[in-house]
């Protein structure tokens, strides 16, 4: 999957235990939905606390509003060698 700019909806992926794409770039009050494409189950979860989606199975989707700027690193939980950021600007 693509991420994609504006002010919309970014949509990323959970693909081949990785996450698409690993760094997203978006402006303050965006929302990110990734979609599990995997067989096996999956989480979003930030480092450090903040936001988690719990365990997603295939084809289930989270969706996180960032509404500050910063960096925000997250793995999955399950598989902590999955990494990504979201990178917010204003």
């Amino acid at each position: 999957d693509r991420a994609q700019t504006g002010r919309g909806t970014i949509a990323a992926g959970i693909r081949g235990f990785a996450f698409e794409p690993a760094r997203i770039e978006a402006t303050a009050g965006q929302r990110v939905t990734w979609t599990n494409h995997d067989p096996a189950e999956h989480t979003v979860t930030q480092e450090g606390g903040g936001f988690d989606s719990g365990s997603l199975a295939a084809n289930a989707t989270f969706t996180r509003t960032f509404g500050r700027p910063g960096e925000y690193r997250y793995i999955c939980a399950l598989h902590p060698g999955m990494t990504g950021v979201v990178v917010v600007r204003e």
